[in-house]
């Protein structure tokens, strides 16, 4: 059978052999299930969809945080002996040593299995370029503009084909091309597709339907979680709205598909994959969504959880879409917080770790004044909430009683959070309530093996309240460290941090004091 079609502005003719069976027979089924890898606090879904729209996709779709596994399940009518199977509605970045092929027929006892001689995946699409490629030291006719408008057809051997021009052999001599026009093609090469395709040779014992169940993993797929937390006036109360965000770059659309989604960290061994760090560029205007839409419903599975969409969805290619994850809580309690951790980011990250004790004097630590503030949330059932949370941003807003507006107040990243387990997010430093640290004596003694710090914090409120302010400190300097005396009651949090819970009275200050001593 002939058939024409186009590259570029050349049109073709094509002889293509028919396998015996196709995707186009009735599909009964489709599930996939999305694995996610994706750094929350990093992740953009919207730079890939970017990327892939630019044509850049081959290069961006491998380092996607995350894969899925898709399921179909078909319904073929198979002759007695041999027969081949080709499905082309699979997704671009396939991982072809994931595929595999049950015959469900034969598993329910229905009928003898059949068996599977062989299968591949081709990827070589077809393109005007590669087209023209592969005929080269072939026959080729090309239309081009002649004299009054005529249009003049060349025929000849095709020597060279670039994106400019082309080298013909002709009868006459060799021909230059410029701009050519329509190219003509006797037949499509075996070696290249109009989509990806996977094929299979199969044996079927006897003739007959069968439902057969093709599974495979692709690149190109992930999914984050983000959290609404819509605060009410005194902060004490908040409402809360769970999403998925779901981004598909692999190369193909899932319509009405069965949607799940593990959280947890799976191991995937993958060379290919690459670091992709983004800077969040969007934030939701409002903490809307809150009723009683239906979300996934989870169970654990295994060391993981597992969230099952109850309603099909349609995940088209090349994009990105929110689904709920769960209905909105409200009226949850909130626990408003105010943290000053005397150690500053830099120091934090430079001590860890150590391997003799830090008894310089001055570690030079830049001033921090900024007190943190927290919003603490118990994740149990008897709070209203009780829930497995995926890792995700929560974004907070509080609602303005002048005009009813949710006015955004801050974000932060959390981890996977199971029941049970408070969730704790900063949302920034405190305007009126600042601190000021310093060390006010040091001594040390090498031969004894002792050092003794001496610290002040002073707390200031510019409230017109009083406040409750957590100074938390770090005996960073070294493994062995007792705090000897301290102006108010230390609580141990680990061997390393204690906290000093601390009352600063209205338009007033407060102060800490204490001594720690380290040994070695």
């Amino acid at each position: 059978m002939r058939s024409s079609f186009c590259i570029g502005v050349a049109c073709a003719a094509v002889v293509a052999a028919c396998p015996s069976v196709t995707q186009a027979e009735a599909a009964t089924g489709l599930a996939l299930t999305v694995y996610s890898q994706a750094d929350p606090a990093s992740f953009d879904p919207q730079q890939f969809v970017a990327q892939q729209s630019r044509g850049r996709h081959w290069s961006w779709a491998w380092s996607v945080p995350g894969f899925g596994v898709v399921r179909q399940t078909r319904r073929l009518d198979l002759d007695a002996g041999r027969n081949t199977v080709a499905v082309t509605d699979v997704a671009a970045f396939i991982d072809p040593t994931s595929v595999t092929l049950e015959d469900l027929t034969a598993v329910r006892g229905d009928a003898e299995p059949v068996s599977v001689l062989d299968q591949s995946f081709a990827f070589d699409l077809v393109s005007p370029q590669k087209l023209l490629q592969r005929f080269v030291d072939r026959d080729v006719t090309v239309r081009v503009p002649g004299s009054d408008n005529a249009t003049e057809r060349v025929s000849g051997t095709l020597l060279s084909a670039t994106h400019e021009q082309l080298v013909l052999q002709t009868d006459d001599g060799l021909r230059l091309l410029r701009s050519p026009g329509d190219v003509e093609l006797d037949e499509l090469p075996d070696d290249l597709v109009t989509r990806p395709t996977l094929t299979w040779r199969l044996d079927a014992p006897a003739a007959g339907p069968r439902e057969l169940r093709t599974s495979y993993q692709t690149r190109g797929l992930t999914w984050r979680a983000d959290y609404a937390l819509l605060l009410a006036d005194d902060q004490a109360r908040g409402d809360l709205s769970a999403w998925v965000t779901l981004m598909n770059v692999s190369g193909a659309g899932y319509d009405n598909a069965r949607l799940k989604l593990v959280a947890g960290d799976v191991q995937k061994i993958n060379p290919m994959i690459a670091a992709t760090r983004a800077l969040m560029t969007s934030a939701r205007a409002d903490a809307a969504g809150l009723g009683g839409t239906p979300g996934f419903q989870q169970k654990s599975f295994g060391e993981y959880h597992l969230y099952t969409l109850p309603r099909p969805a349609t995940l088209p290619a090349n994009s990105t879409q929110q689904l709920t994850l769960f209905p909105g809580k409200t009226g949850l309690s909130v626990e408003k917080r105010l943290v000053f951790d005397g150690l500053n980011e830099q120091t934090r990250r430079q001590y860890p770790h150590f391997n003799r004790p830090h008894v310089e004097r001055d570690l030079r630590q830049p001033d921090k004044t900024n007190v943190d503030v927290y919003l603490r949330l118990e994740n149990e059932e008897e709070t209203g909430l009780g829930l497995p949370l995926p890792a995700g941003k929560v974004r907070v807003y509080q609602r303005d009683d002048a005009d009813g507006a949710a006015e955004f107040v801050g974000e932060d990243v959390i981890g996977h959070t199971p029941r049970g387990r408070e969730v704790l997010v900063r949302i920034g430093s405190s305007f009126d309530v600042t601190a000021q640290r310093k060390q006010t004596e040091f001594r040390v003694d090498l031969n004894d093996r002792w050092m003794e710090e001496e610290v002040e914090i002073e707390v200031r409120n510019a409230k017109d309240e009083a406040v409750r302010v957590i100074v938390r400190e770090h005996l960073f300097r070294w493994v062995n460290a007792e705090v000897l005396g301290s102006s108010h009651d230390p609580e141990r949090v680990d061997s390393r941090t204690v906290h000093f819970p601390v009352e600063v009275p209205a338009e007033g200050p407060a102060t800490v004091t204490y001594t720690t001593r380290y040994t070695w």
